[in-house]
């Protein structure tokens, strides 16, 4: 590893309050010492860590900028090096100046994502909770934040290195038997490794499991909303966002394409397209909104299929019932403020999902919709405490590999293969479990994922 010294613009480049150059390596301490000026000389080498001086940065005669200096040693640093921040005004020119002075006196600019990478390089976090940092500054939501924040507490890494220490302790059990037959007997091993392993897989399948809702969880809830032409689904939609994005008219065949738009719905967010009311048309242009949004449902995590309550069911409304039967749907009776001859019931005794009487012209019903998709998706709430999420698909790309090698290691048990067969599988799932806290992985690989950091982080 590189250990010459970095620097970095930490905050945004937009005028604000306050503007952060970061500082990192064996010379940072070196380099503030020729640029500080105080009331008091300072001997920031020799000087205790994590104080913070009042002064002004220098570059020669020149006065750059009035600041606080931030003074952490390593190893007791986020990088596990010597650190400098540098907490000035934050205008756009001012913080570049102070950057371009502290690279001209030895430091050179940091590549995206370095800070991170020298924090895992040293050993200060695993990749697991490294990947976390960028997922934080991601965040969209409040569950994206809170698992984002559990990764980086080591969540995962305690998982998964708990499922690597039994797989390991039974792998050298094998190797040292297999080596010593004389002394260590591997007569109904078989037997025993294969309760072992299948708890293990029972473990890898519950954190694969809990894939579907990272995804959820980091990505948001990919939502359709479908229905008849004039059933009032941009009503809703407009609604939802809070402002006026779609056209509503009482012209039926208003909305030709899908319009997207991301809402917070109690923690999480909903990516949700309005798309072309669903009807026979010999409209041309209509119909291909009205086949786009046949697909878009078909690949929606989440459907809501708005009814206009205030008129009878129809073909069409049956041909949408059947598109979404089989999907994570939620019915919608809306204009309930009018006289209705829609219930319920009828809705009910042809598909069973939940439905709900809405009016979103009077903004009725919107509160019970969401308690409901809530419920849908995350059977009320969440807990961060013990549960551990998988959010990252590299994660889950390991996870199952691991799982197929473990599945492997059992055909080899009830085929009565030698115990050599078991090991090799087991140790294929050690070393694919490994790639996700960063043990078993190649340097182009840990390049790739800091590549996608911001820089200064």
């Amino acid at each position: 590893m590189r250990k010459d010294t970095i620097a970095a613009i930490a905050t945004a480049m937009t005028n604000s309050g306050i503007g952060i150059v970061r500082m990192s390596g064996e010379e940072s301490l070196e380099i503030i010492q020729k640029i500080y000026k105080g009331k008091k000389e300072k001997d920031f080498v020799n000087i205790d860590t994590h104080t913070i001086h009042y002064g002004y940065i220098l570059d020669g005669d020149e006065t750059i900028d009035e600041v606080l200096v931030m003074i952490m040693k390593g190893p007791h640093s986020f990088t596990g090096e010597n650190t400098v921040e540098i907490n000035c005004h934050g205008g756009v020119y001012v913080v570049k100046r102070i950057l371009e002075t502290v690279i001209k006196y030895g430091a050179r600019p940091a590549e995206p994502g370095e800070f991170t990478k020298r924090a895992f390089l040293n050993g200060k976090m695993d990749l697991s909770q490294a990947e976390a940092v960028i997922d934080i500054i991601s965040s969209k939501n409040e569950y994206a934040l809170k698992s984002s924040v559990s990764q980086l507490k080591g969540n995962v890494q305690r998982k998964i290195k708990e499922i690597r220490e039994e797989i390991l302790y039974h792998t050298a059990f094998i190797e040292t038997a297999l080596d010593d037959p004389e002394h260590i007997s591997v007569d109904g091993y078989g037997e025993k490794l294969h309760t072992v392993v299948d708890n293990l897989l029972e473990e890898l399948d519950k954190l694969l499991k809990s894939s579907d809702n990272g995804r959820i969880i980091k990505e948001g809830i990919k939502t359709v909303i479908v229905g008849k032409p004039n059933a009032g689904k941009s009503s809703l939609l407009n609604v939802l966002v809070g402002e006026d994005r779609a056209i509503v008219t009482d012209i039926a065949g208003t909305t030709r394409d899908v319009l997207e738009e991301s809402i917070q719905l109690h923690g999480i967010s909903l990516n949700i397209m309005d798309t072309a009311g669903i009807r026979d048309t010999e409209d041309i242009v209509e119909k291909i909104g009205v086949d786009k949004a046949k697909v878009y449902a078909n690949e929606a995590d989440l459907v809501i299929y708005v009814v206009d309550a205030s008129k009878e069911l129809d073909e069409n409304d049956f041909e949408i019932m059947e598109m979404i039967r089989d999907k994570k749907a939620v019915i919608l009776l809306n204009k309930s403020d009018l006289t209705t001859v829609i219930t319920k019931d009828m809705v009910q005794s042809h598909i069973d999902k939940p439905i709900l009487s809405i009016s979103a012209k009077e903004e009725r019903g919107i509160r019970e919709l969401e308690e409901t998709l809530k419920d849908m998706f995350f059977h009320g709430e969440i807990s961060f405490n013990d549960e551990v999420y998988i959010t990252n698909i590299r994660h889950k790309t390991a996870l199952q590999d691991a799982y197929d090698s473990l599945q492997k290691v059992i055909m080899s048990i009830e085929n009565d293969m030698p115990e050599d067969f078991y090991s090799i599988d087991l140790l294929d799932a050690y070393e694919s479990l490994g790639s996700i806290t960063g043990e078993t992985i190649g340097e182009d690989l840990v390049n790739e994922i800091f590549s996608k950091f911001c820089m200064g982080k």
